[in-house]
């Protein structure tokens, strides 16, 4: 079975690391021109694609010239009420309780959000079978702890950009790079 989990290109709020949760923010300028440097290595042609209804999704998609089944179930992690704030900004107004939500793992949830664990149970039927999958950071987080068990407690499995894939292929977890090398 071989799963590829996309994330979006870079929006405004990503470069301010802003918290976008399920607020519909369009890749930014300079995201839509670091996508469109981007290629699908021809292997994972033909698989099927599924995408988050957010435009950040369904645009990165568009601009890899793939055609997509635009999934409701794959939309971002819900922030709450931390929606639009940054980490930084949150750990300075109340960093215990911030240290709190985030030791719990997969139970962690920004106030009035859903959980990791919640994500994870919504996006599980879909990680299923050989496909491509274009959505978000944490739904990705939430995909790597139902594909390998991973309790979110400790580092992820395996460490990923904006211009990263993460492969899960027969067991294992791997990074699949989408940007060209740079020229010599």
């Amino acid at each position: 079975m071989t799963l590829l989990l996309i994330r979006h290109g870079p929006t405004r709020w990503n470069e301010q690391r802003r918290l976008q949760g399920r607020a519909d923010i369009p890749l930014s300028e300079a995201g839509a021109r670091q996508v469109a440097g981007w290629r699908l290595p021809g292997r994972f042609h033909g698989l099927p694609v599924k995408t988050s209804p957010l435009l950040r999704a369904t645009a990165t998609a568009a601009l890899l010239g793939l055609a997509a089944a635009v999934e409701p179930d794959l939309v971002e992690l819900d922030w709450g009420g931390w929606e639009g704030r940054s980490l930084a900004e949150l750990r300075l107004g109340d960093p215990r309780e911030v240290a709190r939500r985030e030791a719990l793992g997969l139970d962690f949830r920004a106030p009035g959000g859903e959980s990791y664990r919640e994500a994870a149970v919504r996006v599980a039927p879909h990680l299923e079978g050989a496909k491509v999958v274009i959505g978000h950071r944490g739904l990705m987080l939430a995909a790597l702890a139902v594909r390998t068990g991973w309790t979110m407690q400790g580092p992820p499995p395996v460490e990923f950009g904006h211009a990263d894939a993460i492969l899960i292929e027969n067991g294992t977890v791997g990074i699949v790079p989408l940007a060209a090398p740079a020229a010599a």
